[in-house]
């Protein structure tokens, strides 16, 4: 049987596994990418692709958070969340550089809507 690590056995191995496991692989990838960035030009097409991707990721996570919503946000009957939705990007559709009010506004209307029905 093998012997273990003591300094492994102590209060601090899920910092470890935390380092080991999730930021040094990313962080790996966000280094690459930082290096690689530097040789793009502003307007080319690739960064156009890379925003459209982008893009299309935040899209897809809003669409399951509304549609298929994870724990306590499937409490909200969806009219609920797509009224919340619309507030959010009637803000940003008004004055993109409030995107932050914007939120806030989108998260007011979900949580008063929420404790309205309450």
């Amino acid at each position: 049987m093998t012997q273990p690590i003591a300094w492994l056995d102590g209060p601090f191995w899920p910092y470890l596994a935390l380092l080991l496991f999730a930021f040094l692989p990313t962080e790996i990838w966000r280094w690459l990418a930082v290096a690689m960035a530097r040789r793009v030009a502003p307007d080319s097409p690739v960064l156009d692709w890379v925003r459209a991707v982008a893009t299309a990721l935040l899209a897809g996570v809003v669409a399951k958070l509304i549609i298929a919503p994870p724990g306590v946000l499937g409490v909200a009957p969806l009219a609920l969340r797509v009224g919340a939705l619309a507030v959010t990007v009637a803000i940003i559709l008004t004055n993109r550089s409030r995107i932050v009010l914007a939120v806030l506004a989108g998260e007011t209307t979900l949580m008063g809507g929420i404790w309205l029905l309450n």
